[in-house]
């Protein structure tokens, strides 16, 4: 019983922390916010997670991780061309965004108050840097299939298009008056537009 009531209390923790760390970033965040939104008093807070930097480190890592895992894994398999990689990138971070859709603002928010700390914890440049991805990019531009060596801005235009409309949702949802379901509809239109518009931006001509 007493394992149950203390498994119930510590995702209590995490559940508040993750609304918070997503609101406010780690920086402007003080355990005492966590603390009240969970209902809980902060000595509580501080038996099970003896840090505001652990309790982030656990909630970073349970969000992120089985993602970038499974980005890892997209970008390094050898059986599937660029174009089909570019098509499941798309799909499966409109897919995580969607159930997680605070995810961007926290990012950008981290980007913008802690860049270096973020880049440790997300090893974004060495999953890509060195990935089948970008070796069949630079095949591309020596095939001259593509006619932009940089990756930089394949990469960019890839993640601008995908990530984009869910930092600006509310501009968009607001202009047009779209309803959350109409706004869902259209990020599952874009998971088959955004490969068609990559190849367009890349291609020769």
């Amino acid at each position: 019983m007493s394992e149950r009531k203390d498994a119930t209390t510590e995702e209590k923790i995490k559940t508040a922390a993750k609304t918070v760390f997503y609101k406010k970033g780690f920086s402007a965040t003080r355990t005492r916010d966590i603390a009240e939104e969970a209902g809980l008093n902060l000595a509580l807070l501080n038996y099970y997670f003896r840090s505001k930097a652990k309790l982030f480190e656990i909630i970073m890592a349970e969000t992120l991780s089985g993602f970038i895992s499974s980005m890892k894994i997209i970008l390094n398999d050898e059986k599937t061309s660029l174009e089909e990689k570019v098509k499941i990138i798309a799909e499966r971070y409109i897919d995580f965004i969607s159930t997680e859709p605070e995810i961007p603002t926290f990012i950008l928010t981290e980007v913008r108050n802690n860049p270096d700390g973020l880049l440790k914890k997300l090893p974004i440049k060495e999953i890509v840097n060195e990935s089948v991805f970008i070796k069949q990019f630079q095949e591309a531009v020596q095939n001259k299939k593509i006619t932009e060596p940089n990756p930089l801005h394949f990469i960019m235009n890839l993640m601008g298009l995908v990530v984009f409309p869910f930092v600006a949702k509310p501009i968009i949802m607001g202009s047009k008056n779209l309803e959350p379901t109409q706004f869902y509809d259209l990020m599952q239109e874009r998971k088959k537009k955004i490969p068609i518009w990559i190849a367009m931006m890349f291609a020769t001509v």
